[in-house]
């Protein structure tokens, strides 16, 4: 075992078997952390990344540095980021800020440039991003939703959408986006109120569903026709 320790040089078995080990390590830390490290690089899984990356490269090409050290500040930064992950689920607020809200960038074919600045991203990337969805022109876009995953999300208007045997049949029908009015038992009131909606409407509508109370709802949306779909936990 004296490859795990520091030394003043290593030989190459020695080498390689630090080479392993951090390998093996590598690969036991990402299963543990799940999908969704690999799946969805978000504000998390960026900074976990860097720092589990920064910490094993240094012992696997300096021969003064030790193994036992890095893996030790691995796995601390293992627990603390699962311990985050499951937070985030259970805590709103601690979700915000690490999976914050999609954030629209096209409006009605209208670019929001407000919101351009806040994603930090510049014209030429959001061209190239519906480029890729052939889409050449801004004006066919009902909206383009930044997500926190650094993705955009395009829905164009149906009349421009690609022919399908669902819609070749039937007439076009206005784009419709569902709003998220309830979440794991909670009101979205903002969202309510852009809609021009209270809650006293909401539990009315809710009532001619069926008997269902807001602490069943896992996910309730709404359309522009005021249909809501109601998703209850199991």
């Amino acid at each position: 075992m004296d490859f795990f320790t520091g030394q003043e040089s290593l030989t190459a078995i020695q080498w390689v078997l630090r080479a392993i080990v951090g390998f093996f390590f590598l690969v036991l830390s990402a299963k543990i952390m799940g999908q969704r490290s690999i799946s969805q690089l978000r504000f998390l899984d960026f900074v976990i990344a860097l720092l589990l990356g920064n910490i094993i490269a240094h012992p696997l090409s300096d021969e003064g540095l030790g193994l036992g050290g890095s893996m030790i500040t691995m796995t601390v930064l293992v627990i603390l980021y699962l311990a985050g992950v499951f937070l985030s689920l259970r805590w709103i607020p601690l979700r915000k800020i690490f999976d914050p809200s999609p954030m629209p960038l096209i409006e009605n074919g209208e670019i929001n440039y407000k919101n351009l600045t806040k994603a930090r991203i510049s014209i030429d990337l959001l061209l190239s991003e519906l480029r890729k969805e052939k889409t050449e022109d801004i004006q066919k876009v009902a909206l383009a939703l930044w997500e926190p995953g650094g993705s955009i999300s395009i829905f164009l208007y149906p009349q421009h959408q690609p022919i399908t045997h669902s819609n070749s049949t039937s007439a076009i029908q206005p784009f419709n986006f569902p709003k998220t009015i309830i979440k794991e038992r909670k009101i979205d009131y903002n969202e309510l109120s852009k809609l021009g909606k209270d809650e006293q409407w909401l539990m009315q509508k809710i009532k001619t569903t069926g008997n269902v109370l807001v602490d069943d709802v896992l996910l309730a949306t709404i359309d522009n026709s005021d249909k809501i779909k109601i998703f209850l936990y199991k």
